[in-house]
């Protein structure tokens, strides 16, 4: 191959991998990457792990799974990649194919020219616009130093109460690393909820696994400002006047797009401050590429564009990048459908695809099933999982799921997304031919029951609802029989207390009387799970009641 020159702007993730890509395309070419920071090529998702003590040594971060430090000596030695650390490009002449740049440490500038430029230069924290925010004891968790910084808070263990601000994913990571060092955290977050990627329902079966932790969450209630004595936090003011003691502030409220100088240098930017790419994660400049972080990129589902800041997209956009760099355009990211997943102390929490409120947002005609019930069965220590499924009415396209639950999250919400991206209807899912033994799963898997429910609402079979709306009716007033199909030892050992009807499934026939004589009077079933929920709703149907609908989860999804 004709030799050229690569340069590439950004070591974290995107950077390092089209680097990488590239070498391994091209031996003859030139391959520079120019990094801010000093460490390169992070894995900055194990930060809360890091702090959380998960782990030793923040070594294993910037480490190769063979336990090599990826540092410029194993790119110049390993890769045959120069790495400049430490080192500014403050300057993109896109017409000269020149970059300016500045080292951190001695101050040095300097020119470097480029035939293909490759821009990863990531995201920024954002940080609210509010009284004391550099107030010593406040931190956001973006880089290795603030990593470094909250690690020390933790061995140092003298910090006692901390604000967590914000409750998206890396919010709720950090309340978790924090909870668990003996520090009493709170989470704020303005919304009505945490995890905005779930909905309201899912978001609060999660609330109510950290709450019983320990941790303190207010919702509702955003940051008014950060309080101080002698430059050094001392508390956390709310805007309904509220003020939490603490020592410590994660400012945890999202990112926006790293890409100013791209902008600087004439490229386009998006709706959403993101570089433009396209399919070939090239901007508008034929010789110059963009991935990770800084770029916005396509939503598969929606169509719209979007910021995606996920480790694993960056890693597959910089894979595209280097490669078209060096061959041309060959290869294509095509987008995202957003998946992601978290850890909540016992729990894993995670989406594939559009929630019922962006489906709804993008004007899709949709039905929605939930289904809770264990990932394996009970005498392999089955846990439980609590899935939400919306597809498109019309066509039954699968849309998107959510899961969350101490069962086997990351394996459910995995099945989904590949359905998903291929395409899959409900009725394809209803006949899957996936993996099955005890260790590993039911006879028929958790996301197949998820179908199989989907498919009765379709069909007529089964009336849904779910805790949200049975909740909302009955603050509203309204008065439905609510009819527990358990038996009575396990209405002992735990009862929703909401005027519900304790009648067994096995007994259901013999006191029919017991059920409302007006067959039009809505009648709302449940059970654990809502497995005899459904099947005592069915015994009803046949029976001639017209209004019966069936708990969707059971108690398994009451989040109250």
């Amino acid at each position: 191959m004709s030799e050229k020159k690569i340069v590439i702007i950004g070591g974290s993730a995107a950077g390092p991998k089209a680097a990488s890509k590239a070498r391994r395309l091209d031996e003859n070419a030139e391959i520079i990457i120019i990094q801010k920071e000093k460490d390169l090529s992070m894995a900055s998702c194990g930060y809360p792990y890091y702090v959380g003590g998960n782990f030793p040594n923040r070594e294993q971060l910037i480490c190769t799974p063979t336990g090599v430090i990826r540092d410029p000596q194993f790119f110049r030695n390993v890769k045959a990649i120069t790495a400049k650390t430490e080192t500014e490009v403050f300057e993109i002449d896109k017409e000269k194919k020149v970059l300016k740049c500045r080292n951190s440490i001695t101050g040095e500038l300097f020119s470097q020219d480029y035939d293909r430029l490759i821009i990863t230069t990531g995201s920024v924290p954002n940080i609210p616009n509010v009284p004391g925010n550099r107030l010593e004891g406040i931190s956001t968790l973006q880089s290795m130093q603030d990593a470094d910084y909250l690690r020390k808070v933790r061995d140092e263990k003298k910090v006692k109460n901390a604000v967590v601000i914000g409750g998206g994913l890396i919010g709720v990571e950090t309340c978790e690393a924090l909870q668990n060092s003996g520090i009493k955290t709170t989470v704020i977050e303005i919304l009505p909820q945490l995890m905005t990627f779930l909905d309201v329902e899912m978001a609060k079966l999660v609330e109510k696994h950290i709450k019983s932790k320990g941790v303190n969450i207010i919702t509702e209630n955003g940051l008014a400002e950060f309080i101080g004595v002698n430059g050094i936090l001392t508390g956390v003011k709310l805007n309904d006047g509220t003020v939490l003691p603490c020592e410590l502030a994660v400012i945890s409220i999202g990112v926006k797009p790293n890409s100013a100088l791209a902008v600087s240098a004439g490229l386009s930017a998006g709706v959403t401050g993101g570089i433009s790419v396209n399919e070939f994660m090239q901007s508008s400049d034929p010789d110059i590429y963009a991935a990770g972080d800084c770029v916005e990129i396509k939503h598969l589902i929606s169509g719209k564009n979007v910021h995606a800041p996920f480790g694993d997209l960056a890693n597959l956009q910089g894979r595209a990048a280097g490669e078209n760099a060096v061959l041309g355009n060959s290869v294509k990211f095509k987008g995202t459908i957003g998946t992601g997943i978290c850890k909540v102390f016992d729990y894993g929490a995670g989406s594939t695809g559009l929630t019922e409120k962006s489906a709804r947002e993008n004007g899709f005609d949709i039905e929605t099933a939930i289904n809770a019930g264990p990932d394996k069965p009970g005498f392999m220590n089955g846990k439980l999982l609590i899935t939400k499924l919306v597809i498109n009415k019309p066509d039954g396209k699968i849309l998107g799921a959510q899961v969350t639950g101490p069962g086997d999250v990351s394996k459910q919400l995995a099945i989904w997304a590949m359905a998903i991206q291929g395409n899959m209807t409900v009725e394809d899912m209803i006949n899957a031919d996936l993996p099955y033994a005890p260790p590993y799963s039911l006879a028929i898997d958790h996301s197949i029951t998820t179908a199989h429910i989907m498919q009765n609402k379709m069909k007529g079979r089964m009336k849904g609802i779910s805790a949200y709306s049975l909740k909302s009716k009955l603050d509203a007033g309204e008065n439905p029989f609510i009819l527990d199909l358990r038996g009575p030892d396990e209405f002992a050992e735990i009862a929703l207390g909401i005027g519900e009807k304790l009648i067994p499934l096995g007994a259901l026939r013999k006191r029919i009387e017991e059920i409302p004589a007006d067959k039009n009077h809505e009648i709302i079933c449940y059970c654990k799970v809502s497995l005899r929920g459904y099947e005592g709703a069915a015994i009803l149907g046949n029976m001639g009641w017209k209004n019966v609908k069936v708990l969707e989860g059971g108690i398994g999804a009451w989040p109250f």
